[in-house]
């Protein structure tokens, strides 16, 4: 009987599944003391946290340790998993150990080398640093100085590997030279077959972070903790795996000083001295409201017969300041931060799933609540949607409110959540409790594919050319009921409103087509009994929308964006994108294409309307000044993105 269970696949030294989940649980808690020791190395960055809060970084930290450990244990895990006998084999077990304590050596001393560049980038070290290491740059040179300043970081690493190889050696699995499993032995390969697949959902699992909407990522840690302290709870392994296919930014050196580079073009922006006005700011985003679908925006349509899809906003845009703007990205994910913080995504992903997403940012929000703002995010959609959760706490709001917080499915739209007027009407309500000044943002989704109106209105809203013009019209109704729900609160009156697009929809007017005219979306600023009034030309983009903002406000303290109050007179009037490689830049009357290293495309968009005629052969003067710009804003964007110097301290 004892010779049985020796050769059972349930014997403790024979178990293969219980010698892996051992060495894991061992690389999980040296994961756990390396959190520690860079706790204890960095203690000054992260003076401010008390003792409970600093334990439940460290117990939360632990979900990001297990989705690394997973990742770079995988081959380990499955190919010791494997439904066949030669799992024991004597060369086989050499080569996965092998594997298992290399992988893993690596993996914590990625967390050490942080311990002491986490001082100089404020951030744990993401896949970009395979950049560096590509083209040389530096890298070669310091790392031979880092590691004579810091020798002792190194000596803490072999502690630890030292400790990696005698712990788990303690539970190696004891190898077979002969076959232990009978030919046609039924018995022995359904259970592991069954246990194998098992270790392969726990496995997905734990890489996932849990059974959430989607995979935890780097963004997700400021759904737990500010900006500053991210770095202590997620871990470099993971940081690195969550960012390897991301495409990083590239340092630029367009001009070769700060001086140089500050004179052409700045986000950083001063405080204004006349008098801080304390009022309530709440900002709508309307899923896919672009520009085409206003009437009030394209009077000249059709002879004057163009009727739009936005009757309310509309009728808003007669008592407001209107700008027909452009939006800096083509996704929701892109508008956000746009919106919200001044930053726009110009790169292939967008900022918030980007490997920067944990650089130190604040939003209108975080800006405000320093002024004892109350602050909060609505949107209906299933929580975890894109990131927004975890994006607007990270960024200084306090409160989101998502189709959990709802609790009433009978209202979910069978796709992406609450539909907008029920969900209107509750951000309404949760508003009117909330403690003033409050700066509120909440973002639509009814207009968004597949362009679902509730069947009470079936036939109650004209359809359009464009399959989402019908539920345009829906929104623009449900926003039309949050106003006269409003209007009735005490706060109604003391709030400056601002109403725009996260992006643009598919478009069927010959202009909105064009490379500039299918960014284009309204941006309207309402107050109530405000004297604020008119439909303006300039040009502007999202990331105007803080600094105007700010500029009304009177906002009294230095910040970071990239944009400009539109209703600064001295300020330069543009706007900026980027798609497939591609930045474009509408500026002066013309939209110049850049791809980073020439301008591929210019169009005189007061001549040439439509943009059929590229004037990039003419070598016009106009040509160089947009380069030289356009330049200067891509080179402050990527430098102080990559530095993390999107903050004015």
């Amino acid at each position: 009987m004892a010779k049985k269970a020796k050769n059972s696949a349930f014997g403790f030294q024979e178990n293969i599944f219980l010698m892996v989940l051992f060495k894991l649980s061992i690389v999980l808690v040296l994961f756990f003391l390396s959190r520690v020791v860079f706790y204890l190395f960095n203690l000054q960055y992260f003076s401010s946290l008390g003792t409970q809060e600093t334990l439940r970084i460290f117990f939360i930290g632990l979900r990001f340790d297990i989705s690394a450990i997973v990742i770079i244990n995988a081959p380990f895990i499955i190919f010791n998993t494997l439904p066949f006998s030669f799992r024991t084999g004597k060369i086989y077990q050499r080569i996965l150990n092998s594997y298992f304590y290399v992988i893993n050596s690596f993996a914590l001393m990625t967390n050490f080398g942080d311990m002491i560049y986490f001082r100089f980038t404020l951030k744990r070290t993401t896949a970009d640093i395979f950049r560096y290491l590509g083209v040389g740059g530096d890298f070669d040179k310091l790392l031979p100085q880092f590691l004579k300043d810091f020798w002792y970081i190194m000596v803490i690493w072999i502690v630890f590997v030292v400790l990696l190889v005698w712990l788990c050696s303690r539970f190696s699995l004891r190898v077979n030279t002969k076959k232990t499993v009978k030919k046609g032995d039924v018995t022995f390969y359904f259970v592991n077959t069954l246990l194998f697949l098992i270790t392969i959902f726990v496995g997905v699992i734990g890489i996932r972070g849990g059974f959430q909407l989607r995979p935890i990522g780097i963004i997700t840690a400021g759904n737990y903790i500010s900006a500053k302290n991210v770095p202590l709870l997620i871990n470099t392994p993971f940081a690195i795996a969550k960012t390897i296919d991301n495409e990083s930014l590239k340092p630029l050196t367009y001009f070769q000083t700060e001086n140089e580079l500050e004179k052409i073009y700045s986000p950083v922006h001063k405080g204004d001295t006349t008098g801080f006005r304390q009022m309530n700011v709440v900002i709508i985003i309307m899923e896919s409201f672009s520009a085409e679908h206003f009437g009030s925006l394209n009077r000249g349509v059709d002879e004057g017969r163009y009727q739009g899809f936005t009757p309310f906003l509309d009728s808003l845009i007669g008592e407001g300041y209107v700008i027909k703007a452009f939006a800096n990205g083509k996704t929701s994910i892109q508008g956000i931060p746009a919106i919200l913080s001044g930053i726009p995504s110009l790169m292939n992903e967008s900022y918030i799933q980007s490997n920067y997403s944990t650089d130190k940012v604040i939003s209108i929000a975080g800006a405000l609540k320093q002024k004892g703002y109350t602050t909060a995010f609505f949107h209906g959609g299933t929580n975890g949607t894109m990131g927004f959760d975890s994006y607007t706490h990270y960024t200084g709001f306090d409160h989101y409110y998502g189709r959990s917080e709802y609790k009433n499915d009978r209202d979910y739209d069978g796709k992406w959540g609450i539909r907008d007027e029920e969900f209107f009407q509750y951000t309404a309500g949760i508003m009117n409790k909330m403690p003033q000044p409050f700066i509120m943002a909440f973002f639509s989704l009814s207009s968004h594919h597949p362009y679902v109106v509730p069947p009470k209105y079936a036939h109650r809203f004209r359809k359009g050319k464009l399959p989402i013009q019908e539920s345009v019209m829906y929104a623009d109704y449900s926003l039309k009921r949050f106003f006269e729900t409003a209007r009735a609160m005490k706060w109604f009156k003391n709030t400056l409103f601002v109403i725009t697009a996260d992006h643009t929809s598919e478009a069927s007017l010959p202009w909105y087509q064009t490379d500039a005219g299918q960014y284009s979306i309204p941006v309207i600023f309402y107050q109530p009994g405000n004297k604020l009034k008119g439909l303006s030309g300039i040009v502007a983009q999202q990331t105007d929308i803080v600094p105007t903002i700010f500029d009304l406000i009177h906002y009294d303290h230095d910040y970071l964006a990239f944009g400009s109050s539109v209703f600064d007179s001295v300020a330069p009037r543009f706007s900026v994108h980027y798609i497939s490689g591609i930045y474009g830049m509408i500026k002066d009357g013309y939209l110049l294409e850049f791809d980073g290293g020439k301008t591929t495309a210019l169009f005189d968009m007061k001549n040439d309307s439509l943009q059929k005629n590229n004037l990039v052969s003419k070598n016009l003067p106009v040509q160089s000044a947009l380069e030289i710009f356009l330049k200067a804003y891509i080179q402050q964007y990527n430098n102080r993105v990559i530095e993390n110097r999107l903050t004015v301290e």
